[in-house]
């Protein structure tokens, strides 16, 4: 038996807290429920008043251990569609694991269902099994799997679960699709500017000191970078480390990534398509946990781990706290500053219909559109524009170069009449 501390609400809609002493984390949710609470959230007693916190050396074990098991997306993917097949066909726990196993081509995972399998054997749960693999299973995915287990609709959940998976590595792949292709092409760019600047410009340089004419500004000011990136090659490569080091440490700081993270949001048709993104991915793992039974302040804590841009994090964690205070779903969000009109929108009438789950599955969808036409329009709009510079910066470099050999020859003609 064991303490667990709640925020549920009454029939009346008053907010109770205190603390429920049960089996299971499942049995004391199960125990407030057949109350008549409607449930906020219940967690661990020790962990919730910070006395169960990993040391510095356990937070780095688990860290490494994630890295070490991590698993390709698109095989967990596989295999949870797979053992939502195997379920829905009648197969048992054991058997279906034992059948993935043979089936898993990729060694890390193998090893993975190898443990599940001998855990499940021992009479562990599979969410129990599961959570001993943070590197391949996220707290989302073992909270899903244990609200299918408690519900008994494991199968449909798991299949959820694939589709939700299967949105996630789609959309990964729409953006980094979007951004590859200029960074691409940017980098380049910088090659072929480097190689101008290094070796094109000296060759004309001696031809211009030869004849000892007056240079036109523009080419004095591309020669003197040819001679600072020549002459002090290793210190401009430190200087460019030294701040490239220096961003680095920014970002890794909590002021520092918070303000890039917002910053980023912020850039023209990017920023716009980051938070669609994101968006996308916060109503989809929101309803689909809503769906699965799990309390909201659990809700809004496990979709805030998916979260990856600091700035909405932070807005998350604020609409989580006011839901705490008694707040509504869409009011939390609305005061957190965050949440785009159409998600709260859509998060209202969720609250009002009763059917929270299909609001935020229909806000995932119009953002999933929304990131798709993003994307189109900015691969319409990033080729003209990489054109223009790649054009502009060649033109600069050629004006630069050939200027003082059109003055020589015009000074040549003048001379000869």
């Amino acid at each position: 038996m064991a303490d667990y501390s709640y925020i549920v609400k009454d029939t009346s809609g008053n907010k109770m807290e205190g603390v429920v002493h049960a089996p299971s984390l499942d049995a004391a949710v199960t125990k407030l429920r057949e109350q008549g609470h409607t449930i906020i959230s219940v967690k661990d007693y020790a962990v919730a008043e910070g006395r169960a916190r990993p040391s510095f050396l356990e937070q780095l074990s688990l860290s490494l251990h994630k890295i070490r098991t991590r698993v390709p997306l698109s095989s967990l993917v596989f295999f949870t569609r797979q053992l939502s097949t195997m379920f829905s066909a009648g197969l048992t726990i054991e058997k279906a694991i034992n059948n993935l196993m043979v089936e898993e081509s990729n060694r890390k995972f193998k090893n993975v269902i190898s443990q599940m399998a001998a855990d499940i054997k021992k009479g562990w749960g599979l969410s129990e099994a599961m959570e001993k693999h943070p590197g391949v299973f996220s707290s989302l995915y073992v909270a899903l799997v244990k609200s299918g287990e408690v519900s008994g609709n494991l199968y449909i959940v798991l299949e959820e679960l694939a589709d939700y998976l299967e949105f996630l590595q789609d959309t990964r792949r729409k953006v980094i699709s979007a951004m590859i292709y200029p960074l691409f092409v940017v980098a380049v760019l910088g090659f072929i500017t480097t190689a101008f600047i290094v070796y094109v410009v000296p060759m004309f340089q001696d031809i211009y000191f030869r004849y000892g004419s007056e240079l036109p500004s523009v080419t004095q000011l591309l020669i003197t970078v040819s001679e600072g990136v020549r002459h002090n090659f290793f210190l401009s490569l430190f200087v460019l480390l030294v701040i490239l080091a220096a961003f680095v440490s920014v970002s890794m700081t909590y002021n520092g990534r918070l303000v890039i993270d917002g910053l980023r949001l912020k850039i023209p048709v990017v920023g716009r398509l980051l938070t669609y993104s994101i968006m996308s991915k916060f109503a989809r793992t929101f309803g689909m946990l809503m769906g699965a039974g799990v309390p909201v302040v659990d809700s809004m804590s496990l979709v805030n781990r998916v979260v990856e841009n600091l700035k909405i994090k932070v807005g998350v964690s604020e609409a989580t706290r006011f839901i705490k205070d008694g707040y509504s779903i869409a009011a939390s969000m609305r005061k957190s500053g965050v949440f785009p009109s159409t998600l709260l929108s859509l998060a209202a009438t969720g609250e009002e219909t009763g059917e929270v789950k299909k609001m935020f599955t229909q806000a995932a969808s119009f953002y999933d559109k929304q990131v798709d036409t993003t994307v189109t329009r900015l691969t319409s709009l990033i080729t003209p524009v990489l054109i223009v510079l790649i054009a502009g910066v060649i033109l600069f470099i050629v004006v630069a170069i050939y200027l003082p050999i059109f003055y020589l020859g015009s000074a040549f003609k003048r001379g000869m009449h």
